[in-house]
């Protein structure tokens, strides 16, 4: 009996090859604009990709710009310094707007402690 709490299978894999392409389209603006993580997005593409159709992380993973970016995620973790620099450049910027804003007391702290962890886990990364 299928449980009730959980999404018809059939529908999974064209949500996750959707998130794919539109992860992929992002990782590619991302590559062309210097403000944009495009690195970030090919990862999560690959990712949709590996659990819906190997065919297309194939593609991703074998394409001569883009697959590179993937693989060497996969294999070492790791992060370039200019990449590095712009992720926690991005998160600080996107933060100091956040404080022109009136956002509440709770909503900065939150952002400051996502920002936080999630800039820790970028610069503890290897690098190239």
């Amino acid at each position: 009996m299928p449980n009730d709490n959980q999404p018809p299978r059939r529908l999974t894999r064209p949500v996750l090859i959707a998130a794919g392409w539109l992860f992929t389209v992002l990782g590619v603006i991302g590559l062309v604009l210097p403000v944009m993580p495009g690195t970030v997005f090919l990862i999560l593409a690959a990712w949709c990709f590996s659990r819906s159709s190997p065919r297309f992380e194939a593609w991703l993973t074998g394409h001569p710009k883009l697959g590179p970016h993937v693989l060497r995620w996969r294999e070492t973790g790791a992060i370039a310094r200019r990449a590095k620099l712009l992720a926690c450049g991005s998160m600080a910027a996107s933060f100091l707007l956040l404080t022109l804003t009136s956002a509440p007391p709770i909503a900065l702290a939150t952002t400051a402690l996502c920002l936080i962890a999630s800039g820790a886990y970028v610069a503890s990364r290897p690098e190239r």
